[in-house]
C-alpha cells in the first residue's frame, strides 16, 4: 500500500458503524482488523522515516553542538502531515483493500 497516495482524510471522520461491520457482520471484528492493519502501517511508516532520516544523521560524539539540518526538518514535517495509520487502515478496510481471514477453530 502506498500511504503517500492514499485518499484517506487527514482529520477524524465520523463513520457509520453499519458500514464498518458490513463485511464481517461484527463491529468488534472489524475494529480488530482495522487496528491490526493500522499497526502494520505505523511500523511501515516508522521504518521508512527512520531510513530517510538515517541518510542525514551525523555521527559526532560531541554533545555540545547540535546541528539543525533543514532536510531532516522538511522530511519530519512531511510525515507529520500524513494521515494517521488508523485513518489509513479504516480507508483501506472500507475500500475492501484489506485481506483478512478468521483463524480456524480446531
Amino acid at each position: 500500500m502506498d500511504y503517500k497516495k492514499s485518499k484517506a482524510p487527514v482529520d477524524t471522520v465520523t463513520r457509520n458503524i453499519m458500514d464498518l461491520c458490513q463485511d464481517t457482520g461484527n463491529i468488534y471484528e472489524s475494529v480488530a482488523i482495522i487496528s491490526k492493519r493500522a499497526n502494520q502501517i505505523a511500523i511501515e511508516i516508522k521504518q521508512d522515516l527512520s531510513k530517510k532520516l538515517q541518510e542525514f544523521a551525523s555521527y559526532n560524539d560531541s554533545l555540545d553542538e547540535v546541528y539543525e539540518n533543514r532536510e531532516q526538518i522538511e522530511i519530519s514535517r512531511y510525515y507529520e502531515k500524513l494521515p494517521k495509520p488508523t485513518l489509513l487502515a479504516t480507508q483501506e478496510f472500507i475500500e475492501g483493500n484489506v485481506y483478512w481471514r478468521l483463524a480456524k477453530d480446531n
